[in-house]
């Protein structure tokens, strides 16, 4: 399938949208962005560069996005600073802050930053501003993950980098700290034109669940999102075994392991050692995963959650929004953002809450009905690309303007 270009999203968002983008980037002009992150494939970051690149280049930005390297003590390390930068107890020995910034130092000898604005994407590359001090152009750091109760050690090492750079930009106000640079606030987004978000005929969605050996003769339950603690896929499988008590369901896991993450197969272990025998619980792994595949186990669910502890924001959540399915989610994080509780899903604390909400949503078709209609209609208002192209216009408008300490790019 040819990567779609900007006026192919008319037909998705409205020929108004798309004059918006157009004058917008005539204002900014001939200025030029890079994007800097860990991984090339995997993860929510990655997704949403992959499409935003080109397409700000449609609108006559010139963007483009560097991958950092670095040996699996690196991105050992830079799975705990994630962990930890969410909230886990952790003591990290001097040794380990020393080998983070080796690998920072040996990317930043590598790479060039000709760019009138770099965005640095979450902690991983944070510390390249340290030997970028004399620089003309303008760094901006881009972080995803809930920062709203950072392991304090950590902190106090990342905080003067970060306040290094010209802006910081978070997805949440919950998750902005005290920083002495401004701050800007704006969604992350999903591409309704991509292989994970676009229509599909009914008949590939069942060839899909047939390859995989999930009868979809009862309803289906189902979770996408990396083997990580925080996604609490150990919890999902508590809360669809109390669920199925009171009615009978599948559970299905669905995860792919992205190249920075090391801690997927600790994870696994766990739920399949939760899970058991259970022949009514299926886990799969993909590395990577093919995008229709998961778009049609979404579209293929009758539930979808995401029952995360901790959250940066949870793409997995507007994706399912946007196929019109109820959806679950843990309220945290950006999660909030997405579901309004039930209006466009349902928000959980607990096993327990989700466990009751399976409940409510299998014997309440009405209920699971408006829920999928309304949070289509949310995130074709708020989380669709065309949105997040809009405010990195709006970001390069807005570092012309320094004395505002915080701006929500709407």
């Amino acid at each position: 399938m040819t990567a779609p270009i900007l006026f192919d999203y008319k037909e998705v968002v409205g020929p108004d949208i798309i004059e918006e983008l157009t004058i917008l980037a005539s204002h900014v002009g001939n200025r030029s962005i890079k994007m800097v992150n860990s991984t090339a494939v995997g993860g929510g970051v990655a997704e949403m560069l992959r499409r935003v690149v080109p397409l700000l280049n449609d609108l006559g930005v010139k963007a483009t996005w560097d991958v950092i390297k670095g040996e699996e003590e690196f991105f050992e390390i830079t799975k705990s600073f994630h962990n930890a930068l969410q909230g886990k107890e952790e003591y990290f020995h001097e040794d380990v802050f020393k080998t983070y910034l080796k690998y920072n130092e040996m990317n930043n000898r590598e790479m060039e930053f000709d760019e009138d604005l770099i965005v640095i994407h979450d902690p991983q590359p944070a510390a390249l501003i340290h030997w970028n001090q004399n620089r003309k152009n303008r760094w901006v750091w881009r972080c995803h993950i809930d920062l709203s109760h950072p392991n304090q050690q950590l902190w106090e090492f990342l905080k003067p980098y970060v306040e290094q750079y010209d802006a910081a930009i978070f997805s949440s106000a919950l998750f902005s700290p005290e920083l002495a640079i401004p701050q800007y606030r704006f969604y992350p987004a999903i591409d309704p034109l991509d292989d994970k978000n676009r229509e599909l005929d009914a008949s590939y969605v069942d060839g899909v669940f047939e390859k995989y050996g999930i009868p979809r003769d009862k309803p289906i339950v189902t979770q996408v999102s990396r083997y990580d603690p925080w996604k609490d896929p150990v919890g999902v499988v508590q809360a669809f075994k109390m669920a199925r008590k009171y009615v009978d369901c599948r559970l299905l896991l669905v995860g792919d392991k992205a190249a920075d993450d090391p801690e997927t197969d600790k994870v696994l272990a766990k739920v399949k050692a939760e899970a058991g025998d259970d022949p009514d619980i299926h886990l799969l792994l993909f590395s990577p995963s093919i995008a229709t595949e998961i778009n049609a186990f979404q579209r293929g669910s009758d539930i979808v959650l995401q029952k995360s502890l901790r959250e940066g924001f949870a793409l997995t959540v507007s994706e399912a929004l946007w196929k019109s399915r109820p959806v679950i989610g843990g309220a945290v994080g950006g999660i909030p953002a997405q579901i309004i509780d039930e209006y466009t899903g349902l928000l959980v604390h607990s096993p327990e809450g989700a466990s009751l909400a399976i409940r409510s949503l299998l014997t309440q078709p009405d209920l699971a009905n408006k829920v999928g209609k309304n949070g289509h209609q949310r995130v074709k208002d708020e989380f669709l690309i065309t949105k997040n192209l809009k405010r990195y216009l709006l970001l390069l408008l807005a570092l012309d303007r320094p004395q505002e300490e915080t701006i929500f790019l709407h």
